[in-house]
């Protein structure tokens, strides 16, 4: 597998709304996979790929349209205000526990460049707190950035709307991938080589293949609505990362996912129920390609698919979803075996639609 595209998506900054250098990288390697490519007016950048034989010619007359959806956003800030002393306030662009922001190493893009920083809440440090402080979980508001500038140098090198994002890099432990946005570059670098296994297949497929690399589903599936309004899909494909929380302190009954186990055939959520045929049929596709999966259904939360089975007349639509844990922190990490069969799926499934 390819993790070496995958380390460079993760580590990409791009928020809602900014994910342009993402989308720069992602047509530097989709090479020839694709007949056409365009951004749309909201950044989204929409791939095509006409049906075609097993000899790899372009098949004639019509064709049922089927779409990929995988969003190139991190969740991440704004900057909001810069004070008198030249510390920066943030305003989040996607959905943060705040447990999960003390000490970190954050990185400001601004118009100037890329500055390495610190973020942290306002309020007393340990030797200096009280009893009652150190019980106090901060809102997000309360969450300040340390550059290490004077306020000239701040006030020179920064602006409100510039964005920010965490700064970790991206690790492989044993079987496992960590890292900072693997929600959701897990989609785009499924987006790119599951085509390209379709491609190496030379079994030819009879649909059109639209892979659509979203803009702002973080806060509102906002790219993957004007996307699949425009395309209007037959099929479409949520491809997205899922809860794993087989981990300590998660009953049995709210591990959603489990590492290791394959794919996630992804049943319903907060924005949407996948379609029951659409399920049944990638279903009998996984098992006929002997690749591996699970159902799941996640309580809350939403994707893409929901805004391609939503779009004009409506599509039938389901996710393919990789099993995360520890998701919207700077440790994220799935299963190599999990990547791969959604990989997989997703190949075998544009292969074999008719």
């Amino acid at each position: 597998m390819n993790i070496d595209l995958l380390k460079r998506l993760c580590e990409m900054p791009g928020v809602p709304g900014r994910e342009e250098r993402v989308r720069e990288l992602i047509e530097s390697e989709i090479g020839d996979l694709f007949d056409s490519i365009e951004t749309d007016a909201m950044g989204s950048l929409i791939c095509r790929r006409k049906p075609r034989t097993a000899k790899g010619t372009i098949r004639k007359g019509d064709a049922k349209t089927i779409m990929l959806l995988c969003h190139m956003d991190e969740i991440g800030f704004y900057v909001s205000s810069i004070d008198e002393k030249g510390f920066l306030w943030v305003n989040p662009a996607g959905g943060f526990d705040p447990r999960n922001l003390f000490s970190r190493r954050v990185l400001v893009c601004s118009e100037h460049g890329d500055f390495k920083a610190i973020m942290n809440p306002g309020g007393r440090p340990l030797h200096i707190s009280s009893q009652e402080d150190r019980k106090k979980i901060p809102e997000v508001k309360e969450f300040f950035v340390d550059t290490g500038m004077t306020a000239a140098q701040v006030n020179k090198n920064f602006q409100v709307g510039d964005y920010i994002v965490m700064d970790e890099p991206f690790l492989e432990m044993g079987t496992k991938c960590v890292s900072k946005a693997l929600d959701n570059r897990v989609a785009c670098w499924l987006g790119i080589e599951s085509v390209r296994q379709l491609a190496k297949k030379k079994t030819g497929h009879s649909c059109e293949i639209v892979v659509a690399f979203t803009t702002q589903e973080e806060v509102g599936l906002r790219g993957a609505k004007t996307a699949s309004f425009a395309v209007q899909p037959d099929y479409g494909f949520g491809v997205d990362v899922t809860l794993a929380c087989d981990t300590p302190g998660v009953p049995a009954a709210e591990t959603v996912t489990d590492h290791g186990k394959g794919f996630a055939l992804h049943i319903k959520d907060g924005s949407f129920i996948s379609d029951y045929d659409m399920v049944q049929m990638v279903e009998k596709i996984a098992k006929k390609n002997r690749i591996p999966y699970q159902r799941s259904i996640l309580a809350a939360g939403g994707q893409d698919g929901a805004a391609a089975q939503q779009a004009a007349a409506g599509a039938k639509a389901i996710g393919i979803t990789v099993g995360t844990r520890y998701i919207h922190t700077v440790t994220e990490m799935l299963d190599k075996k999990d990547l791969k069969a959604a990989c997989d799926i997703l190949a075998a499934s544009m292969a074999e639609l008719k």
